[in-house]
């Protein structure tokens, strides 16, 4: 569970720093005489804060969930035990529920004070740098407890969530050394696909409305948000049938070798794995690709709707917050990014049996370690892909459904702008190259644990 807290001392640590950020900025504007009184500023960095830390904490979320249903899939066997002797599959639950609220309370903890600390030298370098007297902020507020008490909250909702393959475990099943729902099992509930298909969907004809009414007024980027996250919610949602044909395409390109199929095989036999560590890779990518191209889509809309020039100043102030929001969103693909990590090392440890008796079928240390690599490079192409194509699309969404209708100057009505997705290259280079470089990070614990167990003690391991 030391992922689940870092995970949750990440989310806590950034809300407490945005916070302080956005309140030490509100009060440097406020001492200005200029721009003191400015109510738009003000509701401009209140809303980045709320739309940044709930980034953070959807994908903190998201990354939990995936988590417990990992971990409750390597206990499948225990939790069958439990059954066997009297407990209910609704006291497991609960049991795996309340680890999820001391480890989210105790991450959260540990991110209000880490934040705080960091946002208290953060005010004090940049009062020094700008030369600006006492501005009267505090950097400990009550405020600061917010993003601690939603992310230990989350975290505890996401076990929960994350946990209800408990209650489909049966006492049989501790006769069994099953750990995760096969294909065919995965196909046949269709109750979770229909609830993927509806928010996709749903969250697709919001996406094309809002575009369509930023035509019209601003107003629509709060509808294009709003199908962001119903259809992203429905890819996670049903991931276990979106993402195997994906990755069959991707097993493809590694060839024909022993260790290049049995990873395409693994990576295939159970979607449900394969699908959780996918996603993360997937919000990452998605979320940096998204800021990019939207930041590249404003400019384009802007410099239609001046004619075919875009102000030299305004593209200097554009790039200049581009790059403070890819910092910002970098931190959410952080955290997707242990998330990675942590379920390629818990996938290794609970298949411990399965890669003893591949070693004892006469695979060497090293093929078994290029199979793993294989497995993890699978999942970060095919995320890479998925994830610059939902980046792109919700990127030019958002720019579209929030400027394409604006002035063309300041003496003339508001003009109806639409234009292409806009694809700065080199944002679009810096994630394939982070992608890859996070996929080998992430293989070198579950490669090493691999070549590690020894072919008598895993198959004799009946744990």
């Amino acid at each position: 569970m030391g992922a689940t807290v870092l995970v949750s001392a990440l989310s806590a640590g950034f809300g407490v720093v945005l916070l302080s950020t956005t309140g030490y900025l509100s009060a440097l504007l406020r001492a200005d005489p200029y721009v003191g009184d400015s109510e738009m500023l003000a509701f401009i960095l209140g809303f980045l804060t709320v739309l940044l830390v709930g980034v953070a904490v959807y994908v903190a979320a998201i990354v939990t969930a995936n988590t417990f249903a990992t971990v409750v899939s390597g206990r499948t066997r225990r939790i069958a035990l439990m059954r066997l002797i009297g407990a209910s599959a609704r006291s497991q639950r609960r049991e795996v529920a309340r680890q999820g609220l001391v480890v989210g309370a105790v991450g959260a903890f540990l991110g209000l004070i880490a934040g705080t600390v960091l946002s208290a030298v953060g005010v004090g370098v940049a009062s020094s740098l700008l030369g600006v007297g006492d501005l009267g902020y505090a950097v400990v507020q009550p405020v600061l407890l917010v993003p601690a008490v939603v992310v230990t909250l989350t975290t505890w909702a996401a076990a929960w969530a994350g946990s209800r393959r408990v209650l489909t475990v049966t006492p049989l099943q501790a006769l069994s050394g099953t750990v995760e729902a096969p294909h065919a099992e995965v196909a046949r509930r269709t109750g979770r696909t229909v609830a993927a298909a509806v928010l996709l969907l749903a969250g697709g004809a919001l996406l094309a409305g809002g575009v369509v009414l930023g035509l019209i007024t601003p107003l629509g980027v709060i509808v294009a948000f709003a199908g962001g996250i119903l259809s992203f919610t429905g890819l996670a949602v049903g991931a276990t049938f979106l993402m195997p044909p994906v990755l069959r395409l991707t097993g493809r390109l590694f060839g024909q070798s022993v260790p290049a199929r049995l990873a395409a095989e693994n990576a295939l036999r159970y979607p449900e794995r394969s699908s959780r560590m996918a996603i993360g890779v997937v919000m990452g990518v998605t979320l940096v690709t998204m800021f990019a191209v939207a930041m590249e889509s404003v400019k384009a809309v802007l410099t239609a709707t001046a004619g075919g020039e875009l102000d030299a100043e305004m593209a200097t102030l554009i790039d200049s917050f581009s790059a403070v929001m890819m910092v910002l969103v970098g931190f959410s693909a952080v955290i997707a990014a242990v998330g990675l990590v942590n379920l390629l090392t818990i996938g290794v440890v609970q298949r411990r049996r399965e890669l003893g008796l591949l070693r004892a079928l006469g695979l060497s240390g090293g093929q078994v370690r290029r199979m793993v690599l294989i497995e993890a490079a699978h999942i970060a192409i095919s995320a890479l892909v998925a994830g610059l194509v939902l980046g792109t699309v919700y990127g030019w969404a958002g720019a579209q459904s929030l400027l394409g209708t604006v002035p063309a100057s300041a003496d003339s009505g508001p003009v109806s702008t639409l234009v292409a997705p806009a694809v700065p290259l080199w944002p679009i280079v810096a994630v394939v190259v982070g992608t890859a470089v996070l996929t080998l990070v992430a293989a070198v614990v579950p490669t090493r644990l691999a070549t590690r167990i020894a072919p008598v003690e895993a198959i004799a391991d009946v744990g």
